[in-house]
């Protein structure tokens, strides 16, 4: 599955809003976004303008499909899932994303960012009802008991980044026992679950085009 391997840093700029996709950094005086609130590039600055209704539409979407890590073509896949599925569109759309197992291992706090907890779950330490998952887009569903399995290596690096991630709030459709590594769904994730300013709506409007 192809992946951004650029700065991601730059991702953030871009959006002029901080993403969290360098984990501790981005809770520092060192976050470029702290320090150069505009986009990147020689006119970066100076490209402070109004922008049009589709302008609008296409910001919010690199902006969710940065956050989570996907690039167009599955962020696509995800959108007619999301049309194809009971309910509104725009918040199916977010549930979707947030219930892929990697955004959920970040969630618990086990990996610092996304890219992390991808590589978390690359590596075989994913355990969903007792089975091995290795799959970063995985869907969970309510009910589903997650456990990371590491050698103690590995596991070390996951309990500092708990210890990294101790002032993020768990969020209230999961549950976790850190002693154990062990984290439950109490049920599917809400748009209101999501500590970030989502226009979802903007994004139904960019596909239906």
């Amino acid at each position: 599955m192809a992946r951004y391997t650029d700065a991601v840093c730059r991702l953030c700029r871009r959006e002029v809003e901080k993403l969290f996709l360098k984990g501790p950094k981005c809770y520092t005086e060192k976050c470029p976004v702290t320090k150069r609130a505009f986009a990147p590039g020689q006119h970066g600055e100076a490209r402070r303008q109004k922008l049009s209704n589709y302008g609008l539409q296409l910001r919010q979407k690199q902006k969710v499909k940065r956050m989570y890590g996907v690039m167009e073509k599955q962020f696509r896949k995800y959108f007619a899932i999301a049309t194809k599925t009971k309910g509104v569109t725009g918040r199916v759309l977010l549930q979707l994303l947030e219930r892929r197992i990697d955004n959920v291992i970040f969630r618990l706090g086990m990996a610092v960012s996304r890219a992390q907890a991808r590589q978390v779950v690359r590596h075989n330490f994913v355990y969903v009802n007792g089975r091995r998952v290795n799959i970063p887009s995985y869907l969970i569903d309510a009910n589903d008991v997650i456990t990371v399995k590491a050698k103690e290596k590995s596991e070390k690096k996951i309990r500092e980044n708990l210890e990294l991630s101790k002032d993020r709030d768990i969020p209230k459709w999961l549950e976790f026992n850190s002693q154990e590594l062990q984290g439950k769904v109490l049920r599917l994730p809400e748009k209101e679950d999501i500590p970030m300013t989502i226009q979802e709506q903007l994004i139904v409007e960019l596909y239906s085009k």
